[in-house]
This record gives C-alpha cells, sequence and structure tokens, in this order.
C-alpha cells in the first residue's frame, strides 16, 4: 500500500509539471505551482489569466467566448485560489476572481445569459446577452451547486450551497436562496456574525 502510494504521487507530480509547462504556451498567463487536474474543456485559454498555487480539481469546463469582434473576454483568477470538481466557468466580458477564493463543488459562474425576448426564434439562437461584469472578491467562499450570474460577490463573503446569485453581495456577509438574500453580517464590534 504504502508504495503504491508512493508511485501514485510521483505519478501525480510529474503529470502536474508536464501539464504546467503546456499550459504556459496556451494561456495568457498560468502562475507557478498552480495545477489543473483532468479538465473538461478549455476554450479561449488566451483571454485567461491563472495566477499562482491556484488549484482546479477534475471537470473543470472554463469558457472565454468572444462575441465581439470589438471585445476580447477576460478571466482573470488569482492567487491560492480552489475551484472544485465540475466547475463551470464563462465570460464575454470580464470575470475576475481575486486571491484566496474558495470555490465548491458544481459553482456556475458567469457574466452573460441567453435572450429569450423573440419567441419566433429558439432560445439557442438568440444573441448572449452580457448581464454584467462579475468579481469575486478576495477571501470569498461559494458553497456547492452556487450560481453566480452577472454580479460580484464581497470580501469574506459566503454564499451558501445551491444559492442563485444575480445581485452584488456585500463584503463580509452570508447570503442564502434563490435569489441569494442576506442572512448574515459580520459584527467588527463584537467580532461576531450576526443574524439579519
Amino acid at each position: 500500500m504504502i508504495v503504491y502510494e508512493f508511485y501514485f504521487r510521483v505519478c501525480r507530480k510529474i503529470k502536474g509539471i508536464l501539464s504546467f509547462y503546456i499550459y504556459c504556451f496556451c494561456f495568457k498567463k498560468i502562475g507557478r505551482k498552480s495545477t489543473i487536474y483532468k479538465p473538461d474543456m478549455l476554450q479561449g485559454m488566451k483571454f485567461i489569466s491563472i495566477g499562482e498555487r491556484t488549484h482546479f480539481q477534475q471537470g473543470l469546463w472554463i469558457l472565454a467566448l468572444r462575441t465581439d469582434s470589438n471585445i476580447n473576454p477576460n478571466i482573470n483568477i488569482g492567487n491560492d485560489v480552489y475551484v472544485g470538481r465540475y466547475a463551470h466557468i464563462v465570460s464575454i466580458k470580464n470575470v475576475n476572481i481575486c486571491n484566496n477564493v474558495l470555490i465548491a463543488d458544481k459553482v456556475y459562474i458567469s457574466d452573460n445569459i441567453h435572450q429569450y425576448h423573440d419567441t419566433s426564434k429558439p432560445i439557442k439562437d438568440q444573441p448572449i446577452l452580457c448581464k454584467g461584469s462579475v468579481t469575486i472578491n478576495e477571501g470569498a467562499w461559494l458553497g456547492e451547486n452556487v450560481c453566480v450570474i452577472g454580479a460580484s460577490v464581497g470580501k469574506n463573503s459566503v454564499v451558501a450551497a445551491n444559492s442563485v446569485v444575480t445581485t452584488d453581495v456585500p463584503d463580509y456577509t452570508v447570503v442564502a436562496g434563490a435569489p441569494a438574500k442576506v442572512i448574515k453580517k459580520f459584527n467588527f464590534d463584537s467580532q461576531s456574525w450576526e443574524s439579519v
């Protein structure tokens, strides 16, 4: 068992080093000691920057989609970010994930939606609309199955599992629900989280 574990660790380390050097030529930028473990799909890599010591678990789908010849999409992911399994990150304009963010499994982050106003056309044939730039600020935590669409999440804020965020979340708050609403705020005087 010990030999197997050692062999597995060595193989994973070698694979990580090889992947890093391949990704250096594909991404706009990828920092030292960052890893992407068994991605599902990486599209628009020349518009994606990844900081140092950032780790993506298996099943990642990240898409920087150019829908306008005058606007380049941008996905910027900071240092020391952890992204869980089967995350889906999409940008047609700007998605920014700051340093030290924790993203659980099956999280969806997007700055866009499909238009659906023309009922004479299938939704898939209608244009994609930017809902607004997305910023997940430093130290935030997105729980499992969270959706963030065209909104920002504040510094050191928590988005509870299964929540849908469509409006900005203030710093130092906990939000939950669909749509997400503030349920707790951090009180700096008492140094505790308080229900709202």
